[in-house]
């Protein structure tokens, strides 16, 4: 059976602990620039994403809805999921780039862009056009750039989304034990 009642607050409480798992990510995400471990250790956790937003829709399936969920049900709970999970994580990218950032992020892709491997793999026209996106981005506000950031994780959420409904699915399994049939044919014989 599908339960709907619980579906927000099961989402809300994943997507936060989902929320949490992500803040941490991104706190990796300036160090990468200087310590390439760390930038080994943001890519890994990213590609965790999915297989932790399986594992907690697959817990929904299991503990709510009773081992059986429409591919439908499973989209909306984990779409949920994951947009709970990008408002928590919004307010770790508005502190960090209200707060900590002071333009370091662009600033480093500057640098990365100005180094001589670099320029020599970069043809003319591109170099030209990296350095005027970085150039945007530092131009942006703290707000800005946290809601650019909040609408992408939302719609990277619904599109991540499909292919862990389309796993999750489970037809519902219709397991009565005698006592329950019994139960049932006496309430028919007395009606």
């Amino acid at each position: 059976m599908e339960n709907r009642n619980f579906m927000n607050k099961y989402a809300m409480q994943f997507g936060t602990c989902m929320g949490i798992f992500w803040i941490i990510k991104f706190a990796l995400f300036p160090f990468a620039f200087t310590i390439p471990f760390f930038d080994f250790l943001f890519l890994v956790l990213t590609i965790m994403i999915p297989f932790l937003g399986y594992y907690f829709a697959r817990n929904y399936r299991n503990r709510v809805c009773d081992g059986g969920i429409s591919f439908t049900h499973a989209w909306i709970f984990t779409s949920f999921m994951y947009m709970f999970a990008a408002l928590l994580t919004a307010v770790g990218h508005f502190v960090y780039f209200r707060f900590i950032d002071n333009g370091y992020i662009a600033s480093s892709y500057l640098e990365i862009l100005h180094e001589p491997g670099i320029k020599q793999q970069v043809v003319g026209d591109t170099l030209k056009q990296c350095e005027e996106a970085v150039n945007l981005f530092s131009s942006l506000r703290p707000i800005e750039i946290t809601m650019e950031l909040l609408s992408f994780d939302v719609i990277f959420g619904a599109l991540l989304a499909f292919p862990i409904a389309f796993i999750v699915k489970k037809k519902e399994l219709i397991t009565m034990n005698n006592n329950q049939e019994e139960n049932n044919q006496e309430e028919d014989n007395k009606e």
